[in-house]
Order: structure tokens, then C-alpha cells, then sequence
């Protein structure tokens, strides 16, 4: 209702409540889709009364090269600008800038969420000529889905309207909508589209208005659109939906990996840390332990029972390798038997 009134776009609306800038009958309100009566309760913003705006919705035959936005940085012409109106309107749904036909224009937020919202299922019907004559067996696989990059996709009914010899006009039933979901979905099957045009909204048909021709929509002919909705869901078809949550990661999982035991530090699947069987010592991977008694003379033993070297730190660790000069190889000498020779 916020934004029927032109206070801004829904998120920018429900910052207002939030925030507790309005108020129901004297009261602040700071919960999200709270129910009020415009004509039986007041509303104020701020700490002024809310006007109670008439409620409007247009039918109009879009044409071709005009955009559904309401904000457009081009500057092209826009579907609002072709309907009469001192108050914030918005098209209910969508149609591409090369598509023609009906559209719905309101600042009915409540009706444009019945109507456009996909869990509703109003059927939209759309004259399609594409070239080519598609065959029965590509027919079926409109109606059995098509998968696009975000979904699988399909036509709830779809037949050939009439067919010429290099192209054919069809007519389908969609009873949801994606981002030019019928060019991607007949593209998908080899059919290019020339003309897109709809031409019903549930039970409400564009008849003869011409291109950019609109009318206002009775109260009865409102009604009836709402009631198709409604049926679909049930009485509580005008509530809106709960927010998905994004899941986080269980207390003690790991994203995609099985729960850690209580107490268990190490991997997430429950087996001890690589490198630390259990019953052995924890300092080298081997099991030895970290320090090893002193060699002959009280210098401190390096690996295999030599002495370390000047600089090498004791403890049977070896320190750190010296990086050998470019261009010379390596020499080995081999060791005696005994030890040191």
C-alpha cells in the first residue's frame, strides 16, 4: 500500500517500517506484511496522514519497441508513459522490448503480486509465428520441458494456429514466466520467433484495441482476475510467501562434510590426524619422538645417529638445507660402514 501510495519501491517502503517511521491508528507498526484496511483504519508516514489512493489498473495493447521498466537509463519509451496517471503505476509482469500485446498497468500491489508471482499459475496466452512448421514431436517436448541455463521450462498447451510454407503461427499457454522463456525455449528446438504477441491474461483477452490503445478495467472484470488467482492456493492467496532463508552450516559440520565427534579436534570424518596414530607419541610422523639423546662427545645426534653439524639446531632436527650453487652437480660420498671415517 506504501508504494501505491508513491512513497517509493517496496524495499524503500518496508525501510519505512522498519525503521519505525509509520504508524496504523496511532500505533507503530515495525512488522513486515502487516494487514490494514485503507478505508477503515489511518495511516500516517512520518507523521502524516496517508491519502487513500484510488486504485487503478489499465489494459493496454503494448507495441513493439516500447519497454516494460519504469526506470530505463536509454530513454526509451516506456509502457507508463502511454496511460493516464498522477499517481505511481507499474506493469504487472513483463513483455521484451520486440514483443506486442497485452499488458497490465496498476498500483495494485496486491493484484500485480497475484498475477505475476509464478505459485498462482495464471495462464498467459501468446500468438508465436516462428519459422519453420515444428513437428508434432517437437510440440510434445514444449509441453514436456525444455531446459534453459536457470530451469526446466514448459508450455502448459501449445498448437499449430495455422502454418504457411516457411513458417507457422502458435498459439501457447504459459502459466509462468521467465526472462524470454518462449525465444529461448523454441531457439532451444531450432524455431526462430518473428512476431510474439499476447493476447490473454487469465480470463481477461486483449479484443480489438490497437496498438497503443488501452482502457481501464472494471471493478468486475478486477474481481475475476483476483478470484482465478486465489483459486489456485486457496483464501490465503494474498499473503505473501515467507522469505527462503539461505541454510547455514550445522552447529559442528562443515560445509558438505559429516558432523565432527564431540571433542575431536582433528578430521571431520573421525579418524585421528594423519600423521598421529593412536598409542604413538605426537611429535614425528614416524612415531619417533621429537628429541634424541645426545651423540659421542655431548654434540646433539642428527638423523641417523650423526652429529649435527655447526649450526644445526640439536633435538635430531635437521636445520634448514643450504641451496646448491647454479651449475655444479652434486657430489656424493659414500659413507663407511662403521660411522664416521
Amino acid at each position: 500500500m506504501l508504494a501505491a501510495a508513491g512513497l517509493g519501491s517496496r524495499r524503500a517502503c518496508e525501510e519505512l517500517i522498519t525503521t519505525g517511521r509509520v504508524e496504523v491508528d496511532r500505533q507503530v507498526v515495525t512488522t513486515l506484511g502487516s494487514r490494514v484496511d485503507p478505508h477503515a483504519q489511518e495511516i500516517r508516514v512520518d507523521g502524516e496522514k496517508l491519502p487513500n489512493p484510488k486504485r487503478v489498473v489499465y489494459m493496454l495493447n503494448k507495441p513493439v519497441g516500447v519497454v516494460t521498466t519504469n526506470a530505463d537509463p536509454a530513454g526509451r519509451p516506456r509502457v507508463v508513459d502511454l496511460v493516464p496517471g498522477d499517481q505511481r503505476l507499474f506493469a504487472i509482469g513483463r513483455l521484451d522490448r520486440m514483443s506486442e500485446g497485452l499488458i497490465l498497468i496498476t498500483n495494485d500491489g496486491g493484484l500485480a503480486n497475484l498475477l505475476a508471482h509464478p505459485r498462482y499459475g495464471v495462464e498467459k496466452k501468446y500468438l508465436v509465428q516462428v519459422a519453420g512448421v515444428p513437428s508434432d514431436e517437437l510440440l510434445e517436448r514444449l509441453r514436456r520441458g525444455i531446459r534453459l541455463a536457470e530451469a526446466e521450462v514448459h508450455a502448459k498447451r501449445v498448437s499449430i494456429r495455422s502454418q504457411h510454407k516457411q513458417s507457422a503461427v502458435l498459439e501457447m499457454v504459459l502459466d509462468e514466466g521467465k526472462n524470454r522463456e518462449i525465444r529461448r525455449m523454441l531457439a532451444t528446438l531450432g524455431h526462430k520467433v518473428h512476431q510474439l504477441k499476447r493476447v490473454a491474461v487469465g480470463g481477461l483477452s486483449l479484443g480489438n484495441l490497437l496498438p497503443s490503445q488501452w482502457r481501464q478495467l472494471t471493478w468486475s472484470e478486477i474481481e475475476s482476475l483476483r478470484k482465478d488467482a486465489i483459486a489456485a492456493v486457496g483464501p490465503d492467496a494474498e499473503r505473501e510467501p515467507p522469505r527462503p532463508r539461505s541454510p547455514g552450516p550445522a552447529r559442528g559440520r562443515r560445509p558438505g562434510g559429516p558432523p565432527r565427534r564431540p571433542g575431536m579436534r582433528g578430521r571431520p570424518d573421525g579418524k585421528p590426524p594423519r600423521g598421529r596414530p593412536d598409542g604413538r607419541p605426537a611429535g614425528r610422523p614416524d612415531g619417533r619422538p621429537a628429541g634424541r639423546p645426545a651423540g659421542p662427545g655431548g654434540r646433539p645426534a642428527g638423523p641417523g645417529g650423526r652429529p649435527a653439524g655447526p649450526g644445526k639446531p640439536g633435538g635430531g632436527l635437521a636445520g634448514p638445507r643450504k641451496r646448491k650453487r647454479a651449475g655444479k652437480a652434486s657430489q656424493w660420498r659414500s659413507r663407511p660402514a662403521g660411522g664416521e671415517g
